[in-house]
């Protein structure tokens, strides 16, 4: 589970693994993986917590006029990189943002998620465990050293090589992540062609996210190694499934898992269906956050295992949120709407936040559906209270405007510059000429 390091044991391994460079490591906005690189020299330095850098010059971050920020490493995050022995350990730490005064970066996601696990907190749970699932595809790069639109591989769900090409990358992967600390549960082929999922073991939710962030990195450096472009991207391909980051969520209270309860409707215990009455009622809502790109809603769409449609059920996977078959501390809620392509730690503090809303306000769940809903009609799914996921990120964007629950999740700082930044996004989507158009009318017209 997670390591727990002093200042001093930092020091000795650094001293012990002859550790060269220290990666500072943050995530912005969107995801993506930030650092600063520094020399050992400057260790002690960074853990006085006084390495400063310009927060202007990140996106979602602040403006020129404020942009001093400060790097705090958790000391709890500490690895060394595997791959990195050859020229020179290199070691991270995943930091926090805060101000020169010395308060939180109410725009890091990081410390936001921090500040929904405290509201949880109050309300007497003491863990929100997480199990992401974060699928990817594998392509080849082309001479010049870029992604091509070539897959690795013609592979199937749980294929085996030679049809599943991508199986030794997979396998180096793995056993980078092992060495890292990761606690791999398991490793396969996913339905599409060149493309795969590592499953690790669930996570208190920070740690799950640092893991996420972790992963990503290893899985794109790796596939490098061995002549392959690694994406999360939702749909890289036409026709094909996309990639999904299914959410395995459970609150526990003092080691016991809150959700089950032996003599509960399928075992389920009156917080958990409650926890699910929050995400069913603020999941169209919080889809922007949990799918933010244009990309994003190439995959919600019928036929590709893909969940769009709000329900929930013990049995069948064309619902949004499934129930898995184990119970006692596995008890878990499946949320399979999510994709790759989010910011983990904003997806898992407004996931909490809509369950605890469930929670706080004693919603009650609909009845599961198990049924596949895909053959349904659109008057069979409303006659069920069965509503559509946004069919897009405007509509996705819009949606969040009106929640107050979801908006207070990711607070005014970071709601305001991820609005701003998306609908520019989705303004720049709307107004390219796109292939497809021209293949469509350039003749026709």
């Amino acid at each position: 589970m997670k390591n727990t390091y002093t200042r001093e044991q930092v020091m000795k391994m650094v001293k012990e693994q002859d550790v060269r460079f220290i990666r500072l490591q943050f995530t912005d906005l969107f995801g993506t993986i930030k650092n600063v690189e520094i020399p050992v020299s400057q260790l002690e330095k960074a853990l006085d917590n006084k390495m400063m850098f310009d927060g202007s010059s990140i996106e979602g971050f602040v403006r020129i006029e404020e942009s001093d920020m400060y790097l705090y490493p958790d000391l709890d995050t500490f690895v060394i990189f595997p791959w990195t022995a050859e020229k020179g350990k290199v070691a991270r730490f995943i930091c926090d943002i805060y101000h020169p005064d010395g308060s939180p970066f109410e725009g890091d996601p990081r410390n936001n998620l921090k500040r929904i696990l405290s509201e949880m907190k109050e309300l007497g749970f003491t863990d929100f465990n997480v199990g992401p699932e974060p699928e990817f595809f594998l392509f080849k790069l082309d001479d010049k050293g870029e992604p091509s639109l070539e897959l690795n591989d013609q592979g199937g769900y749980f294929d085996l090589a030679p049809t599943d090409l991508g199986e030794n990358c997979r396998r180096d992967i793995v056993l980078e992540l092992e060495e890292m600390g990761f606690d791999i549960e398991a490793s396969h082929h996913e339905v599409a062609p060149g493309q795969h999922e590592i499953d690790f073991k669930y996570q208190s939710a920070l740690k799950a996210c640092d893991d996420i962030q972790t992963f990503k990195l290893v899985v794109k450096t790796i596939a490098r190694k061995h002549g392959l472009h690694a994406t999360f991207m939702a749909k890289p391909l036409f026709g094909m499934n996309g990639s999904g980051m299914h959410c395995n969520l459970s609150l526990f209270k003092e080691g016991e898992n809150a959700f089950y309860d032996q003599n509960g409707v399928l075992e389920l215990s009156e917080t958990a269906r409650q926890f699910i009455a929050g995400i069913l009622k603020h999941v169209p809502n919080f889809t922007a956050i949990t799918n933010p790109t244009v990309n994003s809603y190439k995959r919600l769409v019928p036929g590709y295992e893909a969940p769009c449609y709000v329900a929930w059920s013990a049995r069948n996977r064309s619902p949004l949120i499934r129930i898995p078959a184990s119970r006692g501390l596995s008890t878990r809620v499946e949320v399979r709407s999510v994709d790759p392509s989010a910011n983990p730690y904003l997806a898992m503090a407004v996931q909490l936040a809509a369950g605890l809303d469930g929670i706080k306000n004693k919603l009650t769940a609909p009845e599961p559906v198990n049924r596949n809903i895909y053959v349904m009609s659109k008057e069979e799914r409303l006659e069920n209270g069965i509503v559509d996921l946004p069919a897009s990120l405007a509509e996705a964007l819009e949606n969040l405007k009106s929640d107050s629950v979801i908006k207070n999740a990711l607070g005014s700082h970071l709601l305001e510059r991820f609005l701003e930044a998306k609908e520019i996004e989705w303004d720049l989507f709307r107004t390219s000429v796109h292939p497809w158009e021209r293949e469509q009318y350039m003749s026709q017209y």
